[in-house]
């Protein structure tokens, strides 16, 4: 068979039963968390497993956002996102805690800074 003798179906026409060829999609652009802000959320992830608070974490990188959820068990919906959205950086902050029902407790430019509030320490009550 010549390269002349290609026939339509072979080159991803539209005859009965072949594939049509389509171009790869462009990749997309993803929010993610660098190394540092990940080795300081796991290492609070780690010391609240440690203590029995929680069980389990999701991690999902968006189009316009990074999410770590926090679950006390699996089964359930996330006690916490911890989410990095770049376009807030400039204005309220990159980083925010928000809990199951939505509610932001913290936002900030500074995560080590925003974390502070799920790692409350105990006080001694006299």
């Amino acid at each position: 068979m010549s390269e002349g003798d290609i026939s339509e179906t072979s080159r991803g026409g539209t005859g009965h039963g072949s594939a049509q060829v389509l171009p790869f999609p462009a990749a997309q652009k993803q929010v993610s968390f660098n190394r540092a802000e990940l080795q300081t959320i796991l290492n609070l992830y780690g010391r609240k497993v440690a203590e029995g608070e929680w069980r389990d974490y999701a991690i999902d990188f968006l189009a316009d956002k990074a999410v770590f959820s926090i679950y006390r068990r699996t089964s359930e919906v996330p006690l916490y996102r911890i989410e990095k959205d770049p376009k807030l950086a400039k204005k309220q902050g990159a980083y925010s805690v928000i809990v199951s029902s939505g509610l932001i407790l913290k936002r900030g430019h500074e995560l080590d800074r925003v974390l502070n509030v799920l790692d409350k320490k105990l006080k001694v009550v006299s």
